[in-house]
């Protein structure tokens, strides 16, 4: 059965990575920084693609790529990584992975809807009403009411929520550019472009912003290198790598479907670990929002 959906099942394993290593760089930006942590993570994410493309591939580095490769990977790891990650990992030690990851089930609406003006792909009533539906149950879960005072108010920091909703803005253009940039190339030499691309952003950032002193205290920081360590193996590497093999594989909109699961499968670890207070309100405008995105793909 797995032989058979190649796409499905690498997608539903994407979920289960993507829920550990949520969990792990909140964890870790929290302990150490958010800068930290991206450029760290994807330096280890390399090393771990850069042997296993060494054993599978006999291809240490994506040597036979060609041209509109790099170009358009590359442009999908400046996006994905840098601009997207940044913000993401931020706004982890402001709201949260669990709310950050409910923000990121606005990814696969949003990839879609740059895909119909990038990609020209088609988009049609079914797909707006799936959106509708995921910004309902983000909504549910963001807004209260003050029966006192009759006001709407945000439950959650604007800051933090406007990073959330950058870091999905920058995961749907970069699966968009990525898509476009693999064409029939193999997914994990496609991932290492992409981290090459992110790490060298990342250096530039770091180096602009006099942040290096930061980064050694991170390397030296036992707990937050453990985390960093756990989120890279199930993120940069297995991760964002079985995502390109889950979209190779079955349309970019099963396999998207499949990857928004994170905010639910999320919730009983975070609950957990971080005794995040999370109401049965939040809970169903979590369902709300996933189920959205499974309509938007129908």
């Amino acid at each position: 059965m797995i032989q058979s959906h190649p796409g499905e099942f690498s997608a539903i394993l994407v979920a289960i990575f993507w829920t550990i290593t949520a969990l792990s760089f909140e964890s870790a930006s929290k302990k150490v920084g958010s800068l930290p942590v991206n450029v760290i993570r994807l330096v280890f994410g390399f090393i771990f693609l850069s042997l296993l493309n060494l054993v599978i591939r006999n291809h240490f580095l994506p040597t036979d790529a060609s041209v509109h490769n790099w170009i358009w990977l590359s442009v999908s790891g400046l996006i994905g990584f840098v601009i997207g990650d940044l913000f993401l990992f931020k706004s982890y030690t402001i709201i949260g992975s669990w709310f950050a990851m409910l923000m990121m089930t606005l990814a696969p609406p949003l990839a879609a809807v740059f895909g119909w003006i990038i990609l020209d792909e088609k988009m049609d009533f079914k797909s707006l009403s799936g959106m509708a539906l995921t910004l309902t149950g983000i909504a549910l879960v963001l807004f209260s009411r003050d029966h006192e005072n009759h006001k709407v108010t945000i439950r959650k920091p604007f800051k933090g929520i406007l990073f959330a909703f950058l870091g999905a803005l920058g995961q749907a253009l970069g699966i968009v550019f990525s898509k476009y940039g693999m064409q029939d190339y193999s997914p994990f030499p496609s991932t290492q472009i992409r981290i090459i691309t992110g790490i060298a952003g990342f250096v530039l950032i770091i180096s602009l912003s006099g942040r290096w002193k930061a980064v050694l205290a991170a390397l030296q920081n036992t707990r937050g290198m453990m985390a960093i360590t756990t989120g890279s193996f199930f993120g940069p590497f297995l991760g964002v790598s079985f995502s390109l093999m889950a979209v190779k594989y079955t349309s970019a909109g099963i396999a998207s479907t499949i990857m928004a699961m994170v905010p639910i499968l999320i919730i009983p670890p975070s609950v957990f670990l971080f005794h995040h207070k999370i109401t049965l309100r939040e809970i169903a405008g979590t369902i709300i929002s996933v189920f959205g995105v499974v309509i938007f793909f129908l």
